[in-house]
């Protein structure tokens, strides 16, 4: 009875152990089935943490992309009214526009290290260019870039406000310079599918004679030379190879022209067509290392525009000179010789004294040193202080033509610095009833600049702000 007892009490023990601990099983049962299912909804739960994540980065993201976008677009529009400010400083200055072409690598450029790429393009200022050298690269700042993709279209609408000027009585010149082989010529003339500067301008100034024809009656005339060693000749004219003389017209203050110039008169794209085939098949050309059909000579073509206001009697007269200079060679890669040796040493030295010419205007030099080559002096009047000018620079890319590439940039970077001033309009009070007058020898004529100054029948050079 007492083992009874005592195993009774123990029994006892054990049920009140076990009433205790019953709570806490319920509990820990409750709390491993609540981990279970953490456990199975912890893939979903961690899913959907991850998608609130992503939405909230993504959201964070766009508001940072948004408002980079924000001032980039700001960026750029500051860029384009400090351009446009720029552009207006320039032409209330009358400095020289300088815009730059980069020609695109082709198969005259061949292959291997020689023909890789330097040049690159600021993707936010279509004014900067940067150059690699020696694993250093070089920035330069111009008024425009157009890169190798750029039309023929692109680059003459650039030009083309500079162009009509010479029908309000300004004198005008578009100069395209760079080495051999860099596209002057393709930008000047153009294929018969892709017509360049020469003859768009051609045409867009008939299209404007013709919307004026209700206010102005205007005579274009054309003439066509080319500067070849030193001898100025006529590709209009019968026999090309004869030598023309520059010449101060009697009873002028400086003025000049030049006798027994070829000018013809344009009225349609036919006779700009066949003016143009002309004097292109006279050009001088010939093969140089750099250059399979090298120009030799410097080509200018140059327009007259007469014009006369038929209410008021004012008569205008504005020249045009669009010039596709002849490419700036290193004797030693061009592999000039003879002959090509004595075209080469002259076409550096015309474009050396066109450089003078610059650097004098940049400096406001009293004495321009116009006379020191024909080129210089032909154009006398477009590169002085009345005139307009602009200067189309032409790059290759190409490794091997760095040191050419750098020099025509920095040559542009100086000349970017001329100011010419307000340029001259050169204007003719006369009856309301006199007839245009017709010129009886074709002349060039270059002016020095005065802000007034008389002439017969009452006749008056007015300086005027750019149109």
């Amino acid at each position: 009875q007492e083992e009874m007892r005592a195993v009774h009490q123990s029994l006892d023990g054990v049920r009140k152990n076990l009433l205790t601990l019953q709570p806490a099983l319920r509990t820990l049962t409750h709390d491993y089935n609540a981990l279970k299912r953490q456990v199975r909804d912890f893939p979903a739960l961690l899913n959907e943490a991850i998608g609130e994540a992503r939405i909230e980065f993504s959201q964070a993201v766009k508001h940072v992309s948004d408002t980079n976008a924000e001032l980039l677009h700001k960026y750029r529009k500051e860029l384009h009214l400090r351009k446009e400010c720029h552009n207006q400083l320039v032409r209330l200055r009358g400095n020289i526009r300088v815009l730059t072409r980069v020609r695109p690598i082709t198969t005259e450029d061949g292959v291997g290290p020689g023909a890789e790429n330097v040049v690159n393009f600021d993707p936010d200022d279509d004014g900067v260019l940067y150059v690699a050298q020696k694993g250093k690269e070089m920035s330069f700042e111009l008024d425009k870039v157009f890169k190798p993709s750029a039309t023929q279209e692109e680059v003459f609408r650039e030009v083309s406000p500079l162009i009509t000027s010479c029908l309000d009585g300004y004198s005008v010149c578009i100069l395209a310079y760079g080495q051999t082989g860099s596209g002057k010529t393709y930008s000047m003339e153009g294929i018969p599918s892709d017509p360049g500067i020469n003859q768009r301008a051609l045409h867009l100034l008939l299209s404007e004679v013709k919307e004026r024809s209700n206010s102005w009656e205007h005579e274009l005339s054309v003439s066509m030379v080319e500067i070849y060693n030193e001898t100025l000749r006529d590709l209009l004219g019968s026999d090309p190879s004869n030598s023309l003389e520059i010449k101060i017209l009697p009873g002028s203050v400086g003025e000049l022209y030049v006798p027994n110039l070829t000018q013809r008169q344009v009225q349609s794209m036919e006779d700009i067509n066949k003016i143009l085939e002309l004097g292109h098949k006279q050009r001088a050309t010939e093969h140089t290392n750099l250059n399979t059909h090298s120009s030799r000579s410097h080509a200018l073509l140059i327009l007259t525009a007469k014009g006369r206001e038929t209410s008021t009697g004012i008569c205008s007269t504005g020249k045009l000179y669009l010039v596709d200079l002849a490419g700036s060679e290193r004797v030693s890669r061009s592999g000039a010789a003879g002959e090509r040796l004595r075209e080469a040493q002259c076409i550096n030295r015309s474009l050396s004294a066109l450089g003078d010419v610059f650097s004098a205007l940049r400096s406001q030099q009293g004495h321009i040193p116009y006379r020191n080559s024909k080129l210089t002096y032909l154009l006398q009047e477009p590169l002085s202080r009345d005139g307009k000018a602009l200067l189309l620079l032409q790059v290759s890319p190409a490794e091997k033509n760095i040191n050419e590439s750098l020099c025509s940039l920095r040559f542009g970077d100086r000349v970017r610095a001329v100011e010419l001033g307000a340029p001259t309009r050169k204007i003719e009070q006369l009856p309301v009833n006199a007839e245009l007058a017709e010129s009886e020898s074709p002349v060039l004529r270059s002016t020095k600049g005065t802000s007034m100054r008389k002439k017969p029948q009452g006749s008056v050079r007015q300086r005027t702000s750019p149109p």
